[in-house]
């Protein structure tokens, strides 16, 4: 099968766009560190104290900007930081930036989505699985 030049030079294109979008909506966490309803940037540097001190569950989206399913996700991991704004925290770790953090935690594949809850992991998801998959994960562990 041919590739379609145009269809190419589209494609290019939009990829170019979700990554330029996927950078302005995470937040550094040093910035505003009770980032509700905000995507929390989290890197080595601020990883382990945002996880320690949360007073909320955390859900960790590990993700690579070359990573054509994790900006597929990237509307629903925002949606689903302003949706649950006050009840859980929400947070990206770019693996390419930060390996040191996705090797702690045994990431193979991305997008992984981790939740945390008293500073520890309690539960994992991995891949493109939208919504629905992603919200039950995140309803099971609020109390």
């Amino acid at each position: 099968m041919e590739r379609d030049e145009e269809l190419e030079r589209i494609l290019q294109r939009k990829m170019r766009e979700m990554m330029r979008s996927s950078r302005r909506r995470a937040t550094p966490a040093s910035e505003n560190p009770a980032a509700e309803g905000k995507i929390v940037e989290l890197n080595s540097a601020n990883f382990d104290s945002f996880i320690a001190n949360a007073d909320k569950p955390v859900l960790v989206d590990f993700w690579a900007a070359w990573c054509a399913p994790c900006l597929m996700m990237a509307p629903v991991v925002e949606e689903l930081a302003r949706d649950y704004a006050g009840r859980l925290y929400v947070a990206k770790v770019n693996v390419d930036e930060s390996p040191e953090i996705a090797g702690k935690f045994g990431i193979m594949s991305i997008p992984t989505f981790m939740l945390f809850k008293n500073g520890r992991p309690v539960d994992r998801m991995i891949g493109a699985v939208g919504r629905p998959p992603l919200e039950g994960m995140i309803r099971k562990w609020l109390s």
